[in-house]
């Protein structure tokens, strides 16, 4: 790295470094001899004459007002050597008081009560406990570069009542949800939180100023904790797992037990591991019809893949679901032979440490293992079988280092390792990233160098570079920015991360103006445009060029809109539809749209979004458009039913087809999209909930008899003489999908669910695009179907639970 570089960024983190001072509210809290009891009824003696915090102050949707004495709130916490306590006074009509029952970690038309605790008082690691009206929980960590991740679950207790005049919350945190070092007398950050969702109104007991900075710069701080000593953080969380599948006449079944650990191994860091994997109830990936060059990818749904993964998220290297996805591996196949190859590789174990020190210095360990996986391949002739490997044994691990400073920026150090057993390519990236906010909170700057390193069965090696650039006003009514970003021909980072495409030398320009109080009609509003010019690497040429903008508007009936236009002007190339490098050409592109979500807090709301796009192109007819219409019945607090169509028609597109002897075939083609989701939930309780998921997915693409080749001038002939007859097969889909899961979940203990599901899937592909809806539906349901039923029991045991059992069992003896 050049001493220049390295010289300008120690410059500028010094300019940055600076963190915003303000007044800020303080509570003193005192030791309680007897812990209160969990019941929301607040007559305990822990209570009595504890430190009332009140006065909150409102900073949405309008800014600085009181609460009015009717609905004023009062807070008091207390603590002992288990855990924080917090009592909570919500003053309020409690026939106004909105409380939908929902699942842990959805906020649903629920009014609530939130406990942000900073045992570092770093202004940047903060971790929230919310309690809903309903009685349900949810929790967060949060942080400047990743916002609110509700990924992460603590085990913790509460309840709520009732009043008539208002309602109460009562709230234990265990030492072991927190992270923090032995301690005299520290400082805590701590703010509190209260939303009415009738109107959406937020207040907190320390001002927030939402126009500039985090939120956690406004945190208020609490003292009075003495002597408090950092639990053994030994969390241990057995399950076992049934499953019954059903396919094409076929049976199996399977028993599953595994374990769950999550061990402090220090004050401040934290080891998670899953011995013997089971993801057996993750969700369904939306799987769509992918016609463009680049992978499909969906985002991850293994709990343990998803919880505390902020310091492995930097740098963009980490995609989580290359862990256990399909084998890298390629068959080479006879003639006369077909092969079997797994859909996914499994998981034998992974962990991960995290964890961040009082001084703001952050390190993050993950490393999981998956199993050598093994492809069948049969011949046709014979009937023989012989196995090869597709996957071999491989360890993925990825190392971070973070540097916080100044309340609002830090500096982080990220490495990615994927080692293949054998003759596979194995994989290496590095990336250096800078998030930088001045001293106001109104400027900030990001970047992040970027190297790949891919080894290769041939022991060749091939290095790539990649860089991305922000700096932008991120505070006020008006703000703006511009960004860069770069990636050479050889940057790959796709072992362990995502990249869909490399080759760009990119720049942005944006600018937007929004207000942040009701004005008129309108809660809130913003306005904004932008403009990008691309380029590629190699060939130093000319790619794409766009404009465009946007509005959305917030009113006071809690209805929102929103419209878009981006332009394309003149000739666009596109470098990656072809597969082979060159150019494809198309001219003044446009596309337009709009949306309407209606307020929530009704029993009957709706999302409409509609777009269309259209090219100015002589001899082009091409024509798209799409709209979503989604209403949303809420028949009590207690269900809620979701239903949504999805309709995509494109009129006139072009795009590859296929591939005949190395040359690649493009085709005009119209293509027609519908798709059908319900999603529903039943909360009996806080503790009971059925849950139903349903998509069925349609997808038809129709080709012109003639097909095209690309000239080296980027423009396309059917002069070669390829049409739908010679080109080695019929091109024409027809690509439908259906899956539907029925979950029950029961908390039957703190941290302990029983979980039943349901799922069956159904998958067609075949070349018949010009049947109708009916008759595709009647041909998927010819198709063997899928039926999965799973019983998963997972336990939660805390080892201080456990300890203390048995020093009541020694005293009793």
């Amino acid at each position: 790295m050049q001493p220049r570089f390295i010289l300008s960024l120690v410059l500028v983190i010094l300019f940055f470094q600076l963190s915003v001072s303000q007044e800020k509210k303080s509570l003193q809290i005192e030791r309680t001899s007897k812990a209160p009891k969990i019941d929301g009824k607040l007559d305990d003696i822990a209570w009595k004459n504890a430190e009332i915090a009140t006065d909150f102050i409102q900073f949405r949707p309008e800014i600085g007002n009181p609460l009015p004495e009717e609905q004023r709130t009062e807070v008091k916490v207390t603590y002992d050597d288990q855990a924080i306590y917090v009592a909570a006074y919500l003053y309020d009509d409690p026939n106004l008081v909105m409380k939908q029952l929902v699942n842990r970690d959805n906020f649903g038309q629920t009014d609530f009560f939130l406990v942000v605790l900073n045992p570092n008082n770093d202004a940047q690691n903060d971790t929230s406990f919310f309690v809903f009206s309903s009685g349900q929980q949810a929790d967060a960590i949060s942080n400047p570069s990743i916002g609110e991740d509700f990924g992460w679950n603590a085990v913790w207790n509460s309840a709520v009542e009732m009043k008539d005049d208002g309602w109460t919350v009562e709230m234990k945190i265990p030492y072991r949800t927190l992270r923090f070092a032995d301690q005299e007398e520290p400082t805590w950050g701590l703010q509190f939180h209260r939303q009415f969702r009738r109107d959406r109104s937020q207040y907190t007991w320390n001002p927030i100023d939402p126009t500039k900075g985090y939120v956690g710069l406004y945190n208020g701080e609490m003292t009075g904790l003495d002597n408090i000593k950092p639990p053994v953080r030994l969390n241990l969380y057995p399950f076992t797992t049934g499953i019954l599948n059903t396919f094409d006449g076929e049976v199996d079944s399977d028993l599953r037990f595994g374990m769950d650990i999550k061990y402090g191994i220090t004050d401040n860091f934290t080891l998670d591991a899953t011995l013997i994997p089971d993801f057996s109830q993750a969700g369904f990936d939306n799987i769509v019809l992918n016609l463009g060059p680049f992978e499909q990818t969906f985002s991850e749904q293994r709990q343990f893949f998803t919880e505390g993964v902020d310091l492995f998220s930097k740098g963009g290297l980490f995609f989580s679901r290359r862990i256990g996805s399909a084998p890298t591996g390629e068959l080479i196949l006879a003639t006369n032979e077909s092969a079997n190859v797994p859909g996914e590789v499994k998981v034998l174990n992974a962990l991960k440490v995290s964890g961040r020190t009082k001084d703001g210095w952050g390190l993050g360990i993950l490393n999981a293992i998956t199993e050598k996986t093994y492809g069948t391949i049969t011949n046709e002739d014979t009937g023989e079988t012989r196995e090869e490997v597709v996957e071999p044994f491989t360890n993925y691990n990825i190392l971070v280092v973070e540097k916080q400073f100044g309340g609002n920026s830090a500096i982080s150090l990220i490495n990615t390792n994927v080692t293949r057993e054998g003759e596979f390519r194995d994989g290496n990236a590095t990336a250096l990233v800078a998030n930088l906010v001045n001293k106001k909170n109104t400027y900030r700057l990001d970047t992040e160098l970027r190297m790949s390193n891919v080894n290769y069965q041939n022991a060749s090696t091939e290095t790539g570079f990649s860089s991305f650039l922000f700096v932008g006003k991120v505070a006020g009514n008006f703000r703006y920015s511009f960004d860069h970003r770069f990636a050479d021909t050889k940057y790959d980072i796709n072992d362990l991360g995502l990249n869909l495409r490399n080759n760009r030398n990119d720049f942005g320009f944006d600018f937007s103006y929004q207000t942040f109080e009701p004005s008129g009609r309108l809660n809130s509003y913003r306005f904004n445009f932008f403009t990008n010019y691309r380029r590629l690497v190699d060939p130093n040429t000319f790619s794409r060029f766009n404009i465009g903008g946007g509005y959305r508007a917030f009113t006071r009936k809690l209805d929102a809109y929103g419209f878009r236009l981006n332009v394309q002007p003149g000739k666009q190339y596109d470098f990656f539809e072809s597969r082979d490098g060159r150019a494809f050409i198309f001219e003044n592109s446009v596309s337009t749209g709009g949306w309407v979500s209606t307020n929530y807090n009704r029993a009957f709301a709706i999302d409409i979004r509609a777009n269309v796009a259209t090219l100015f192109e002589e001899g082009r007819d091409l024509f798209r458009y799409d709209f979503e219409f989604e209403p949303r019945f809420r028949f009590s607090d207690k269900l809620l039913m979701v239903y949504g169509l999805n309709f995509d028609y494109r009129n006139g597109d072009r795009g590859y087809a296929t591939n005949v002897n190395g040359v690649p075939i493009l085709g005009e083609r119209n293509r027609q999209i519908v798709t059908n989701t319900l999603s529903g939930n039943y909360t009996f309780n806080p503790f009971h909930s059925l849950g139903l998921t349903f998509r069925h997915y349609w997808d038809t693409v129709m080709y012109d008899y003639d097909m095209f080749t690309l000239l080296d001038n980027g423009r396309l002939t059917t002069a070669d003489g390829f049409n739908k007859d010679n080109i080695g097969g019929d091109p024409d889909i027809n690509f439908s999908t259906w899956n539907v899961d029925l979950s029950y979940s029961w908390q039957f203990a703190p941290g302990s669910f029983l979980t039943a599901l349901y799922r069956n899937q159904l998958f067609n592909f075949d070349e018949n695009a010009d049947d109708n809806f009916t008759e595709s539906l009647d041909l998927l349901f010819q198709q063997p179907i899928r039926n999965t039923f799973s019983l998963r029991v997972q336990y939660f045991i805390d080892y201080n639970g456990i300890k203390s059992v048995f020093k009541k069992k020694q005293s009793s003896s």
